[in-house]
């Protein structure tokens, strides 16, 4: 197999090499002379560096990522939120799921969500930014709701009933922060 690769080596820098010593591609001048043995000579041998394997340790291969892709791990494309009966994971065009491991790039906090609950009106960015990430505080403002979701960080908020695309919610600067392995 070395020998093929060698002479398919050869046959591509013949057509395409233009080597100084050399005329135009694919031409050679007759006469063996020293320094055409010379640039044969080094020509072979970055050839066969090409072929020893290297020294190197090698990374791991990668794991592929998203719901086809095995074992794991991934972000959501697009991103979706949606009420309790939304399932969660990684959300794709085909599997619509909502993310539960939102980040917001402004505050960055994690982007809490609570099943069945709504917020109340008057919630407010201050009622955040004092309470977060304390459960027992922001239940002063939750109202229970079969089937929405209550998400929240420290500077936005939002109650969802049904499953929303987060590229409709041009204020939420939420992203997903990438699901478990």
């Amino acid at each position: 197999m070395a020998d093929d690769l060698e002479q398919l080596l050869d046959e591509v820098e013949r057509r395409l090499c233009r080597l100084p010593g050399r005329g135009a591609a694919g031409g050679h001048r007759h006469g063996g002379g020293l320094e055409e043995k010379e640039e044969a000579a080094a020509a072979k041998e970055s050839r066969l560096a090409v072929l020893r394997p290297s020294r190197r340790p090698q990374a791991p291969p990668r794991r592929p990522g998203g719901p086809s892709g095995g074992a794991g791990g991934g972000r959501c494309c697009p991103v979706y939120l949606g009420g309790s009966s939304s399932p969660c994971g990684i959300g794709t065009n085909i599997s619509k799921r909502t993310c539960d491991q939102l980040r917001c790039t402004a505050c960055d906090f994690r982007v809490l969500l609570f099943n069945d609950y709504i917020w109340d009106q008057s919630c407010d960015y201050l009622f955040f930014r004092n309470n977060m990430p304390e459960l027992s505080k922001l239940r002063a403002k939750m109202i229970k709701k079969k089937g929405a979701r209550a998400y929240a960080c420290q500077c936005s908020w939002r109650s969802v009933d049904e499953l929303t695309d987060l590229q409709t919610e041009q204020q939420l600067r939420w992203v997903c922060g990438k699901h478990a392995e």
